[in-house]
């Protein structure tokens, strides 16, 4: 069944997506992608001069991911203006709006425009299906930023949620030496399943020193200046969590050591998978409307 949807701003990922679903049949109204020139190519894109255009002839707009970065304006790597929050909510009134990422006051917004908003972000199966893109780019990271090969080489996981899953059985497919660090015991007894070595997130310090890599996949500082100095010079941290991350970046500059804070790692390594799996999970949220 096809519809029309509102693509508004954005990075490679929905620039792909809004590739997609024009390529699937429907209409798709974008702003804020003036400067992806792909979009031009297809009869079923059409590329509005003004914001108001672009949601009239639409029940459901797709914004970035992540919505913002600054808590002010949306993100528009692709467009030549800046679009604000304040300002988009306005304009999509009543409607229904799908982006990742989603800060609380923007749905303090949305509830005074009556807009219905969806972290697609929160979606379980586009989050279990980005852990792959985010496994494999963390990998190439790790190899881009090392000097040794990964087989052989002894990893840390600190954090053994969908990610630390996906992420050790691949390392181990590397012939990577994987120890996962995790609380619970549910989380233990699942690392014992695997056949992954195992250590206690809550006792780690100069463990640490064995590692040639240590990959976070927590929210919170776990890598404080407690532990930080027990760190190898030659170990690459690498920190999957968003801000503020899990690794303190004040102590990582004064012991002197590698970090590479990983964000947003589907968009970067593989827009088109990435775009693929938003559409499907798109196409999932409409079915049930």
């Amino acid at each position: 069944m096809n519809t029309s949807f509102a693509v508004i701003g954005g990075d490679l990922r929905i620039v792909k997506l809004a590739k997609m679903l024009a390529d699937d049949g429907n209409k798709v109204y974008t702003y804020g992608l003036e400067n992806a020139k792909e979009l031009n190519e297809n009869e079923n894109i059409i590329m509005c001069e003004k914001l108001f255009e672009v949601v009239k002839n639409t029940e459901i707009v797709i914004g970035p991911i992540p919505f913002s970065s600054n808590g002010k304006d949306i993100n528009t790597p692709f467009g030549e203006k800046n679009i604000s929050i304040r300002e988009l909510m306005h304009v999509i009134n009543a409607k229904i709006l799908i982006a990742g990422t989603i800060a609380p006051e923007v749905y303090d917004l949305a509830n005074d425009e009556y807009i219905e908003i969806i972290d697609i972000m929160k979606r379980e199966e586009l989050a279990v299906l980005n852990t792959i893109a985010t496994a494999e780019g963390t990998i190439s990271e790790a190899i881009l930023n090392t000097n040794k090969i990964l087989h052989g080489s002894k990893v840390l996981i600190l954090g053994f949620g969908r990610i630390g899953k996906v992420l050790a059985r691949k390392l181990v497919g590397l012939s990577a030496i994987v120890t996962c660090a995790a609380r619970k015991d549910e989380d233990f007894a699942w690392i014992k399943a695997y056949g992954f070595n195992q250590t206690n997130i809550n006792k780690i310090g100069a463990n640490l020193g064995e590692y040639d890599i240590i990959i976070n996949t927590v929210p919170q500082i776990i890598l404080n200046e407690d532990n930080l100095k027990y760190v190898k010079k030659d170990c690459l941290l690498i920190d999957l969590a968003s801000n503020p991350g899990g690794i303190d970046k004040k102590e990582v500059k004064k012991e002197n050591l590698k970090l590479v804070w990983a964000l947003a790692l589907p968009g970067k390594i593989a827009p088109i998978t990435s775009a693929e799996f938003i559409k499907e999970t798109i196409y999932n949220i409409i079915k049930n409307y």
